[in-house]
């Protein structure tokens, strides 16, 4: 595996590479904020919880109101702390119940690509796309490659490919994943009538 390159924080993204709990939260706030702070979150959420890596279970269990206080703390985790926090412990709980606390092995008991997406898919907060970048960025930075997983990752898992978080490495590539999704939501609004 590279160095990361996703939230721009040495700390941060040497946590990504490590905790793979951290990777998939991440993966879950970014939406609607600058990917930079998505993938950032996890880190200031394991400085405010006061822990090195973060435990599903702890997050699932933790007091609701409590967490939420966690994500709305300036410099606030996420635009929209509340649901944020909310989407956050729903996805730990699904860890805990769906695969014994262990984020990993969500990809690592993948028996394919299809299998992959189905795992991810039926996560909270993750959709078709998200479910398809989230396989690009382990196919392509952490070498987590089921038979089946370019095919699963659709567009995103295309070699050479500039579309997503998963294509970042450098400052390079991350204006040219940016350029892509202005572009992409110009077309979408010049498609609108």
């Amino acid at each position: 595996m590279t160095k990361l390159w996703l939230a721009q924080e040495p700390a941060a993204d040497e946590m990504l590479r490590h905790d793979p709990l951290a990777l998939i939260t991440a993966m879950l706030l970014d939406q609607q904020i600058p990917l930079e702070k998505a993938f950032v979150g996890p880190y200031r959420l394991a400085e405010r919880m006061g822990v090195q890596r973060l435990d599903a279970a702890q997050i699932a269990d933790y007091d609701p109101a409590a967490f939420a206080e966690l994500y709305a703390t300036p410099l606030a985790i996420h635009r929209f702390p509340g649901s944020m926090a909310e989407r956050t412990q729903k996805l730990a709980r699904a860890i805990v119940d769906e695969y014994d606390g262990d984020a990993a092995t969500i990809w690592t008991g993948a028996k394919d690509g299809k299998d992959l997406f189905k795992r991810l898919s039926a996560l909270p907060g993750f959709g078709k796309m998200k479910a398809q970048i989230f396989i690009a960025l382990l196919g392509k930075q952490f070498d987590v490659q089921p038979e089946g997983w370019r095919e699963a990752a659709g567009v995103y898992g295309e070699e050479g490919s500039l579309r997503s978080v998963a294509d970042i490495r450098d400052a390079a590539s991350l204006a040219k994943v940016r350029e892509f999704k202005k572009q992409m939501k110009a077309d979408a609004k010049a498609a609108k009538p």
